[in-house]
């Protein structure tokens, strides 16, 4: 791996940084499952909150849902950065990143929350770390059946194996399939290039792919495809922001040659260390894919 590679993601973006509390990250352990633990310790998935005591939660391990004051709900679209994050979690309790942190104090937030915040951490070690987005098939999705659904994960550089590795902080507490959510194997994510483009071949079901909007199909890989293309490029957008191409507007009517365009990207970012000079290459000079709809934007 190039240095200019393991540099660009020792980089914080402006979702990442820690702003004041780069110096208590650092203190915390250097070992990347307890860094998890801590993190999703002071973490309530929206979901988790709605359901209560029951499913993944009956055991209470993310908290007694009977002591979250009633007035809670997600906080995904107020701490939006590494750094909102932080301070929030710090003002409800000063001690920071703790095993018995009240469930009153926990912050409400979702996937790409969990690993913007780890990605923060480990990056104020100088490890170099990207988010990534995509689908997961290893949870159960009940009444939804086999589904694969969208999520948000992250990749650290294992500087003694020389190799990427695959963690999900957020779902490591909750999987349906029996593999280590801190080296996730080959194929059991499904990264959305590789989704984009067995789909547009015919060789995946586009209505295996779930987004909690809720939404099935081709519309919410593109979601993903371009959610990840931010993310390699140090830019983890929100939810709420998508370019142009896959906005529900402008998804359907999409020529030939625009999905054509969108396939080179997917085949770009099915390696994108090897692509890498490629893949900034149309970060800096296409439009389409970079600017973002939603909102004001």
């Amino acid at each position: 791996m190039s240095r200019k590679i393991l540099d660009f993601y020792r980089e914080f973006s402006m979702y990442t940084n820690p702003g004041l509390h780069e110096g208590a990250l650092k203190k915390l352990p250097n070992d990347i499952r307890k860094i998890g633990n801590l993190v999703r310790n002071s973490l309530v998935h929206r979901t988790t909150l709605a359901a209560g005591n029951i499913g993944t939660n009956a055991d209470k391990k993310f908290g007694d849902m009977e002591k979250m004051p009633w007035y809670r709900q997600s906080e995904d679209d107020i701490l939006t950065t590494a750094s909102a994050m932080l301070a929030e979690l710090y003002r409800r309790d000063k001690r920071g990143f703790i095993s018995n942190r009240n469930v009153k104090d926990k912050l409400v937030l979702t996937c790409r929350f969990t690993a913007v915040l780890m990605a923060s951490i480990l990056k104020s070690k100088g490890i170099p770390c990207r988010v990534r987005a995509g689908h997961a098939p290893y949870f159960d999705m009940g009444r939804l059946g086999n589904v694969s659904a969208d999520h948000w994960i992250n990749q650290y550089w294992n500087s003694k194996e020389k190799r990427w590795v695959t963690i999900d902080v957020d779902g490591s507490w909750s999987m349906d399939e029996n593999f280590d959510a801190y080296d996730i194997p080959d194929g059991k994510f499904d990264f959305p290039a590789g989704a984009w483009l067995n789909i547009r071949s015919g060789k995946d079901d586009a209505n295996r792919f779930w987004h909690a909007k809720p939404e099935r199909g081709l519309i919410v890989v593109a979601w993903s495809l371009f959610y990840d293309f931010h993310c390699l490029m140090n830019d983890e957008v929100i939810y709420a922001h998508v370019p142009e191409p896959a906005t529900y507007v402008k998804f359907e009517s999409l020529s030939q040659s625009e999905l054509n365009e969108i396939d080179n990207l997917a085949r770009l970012m099915q390696k994108p260390d090897e692509n890498f000079r490629k893949l900034q290459k149309t970060w800096n000079t296409n439009r389409s894919f970079r600017l973002l709809k939603g909102g004001l934007l």
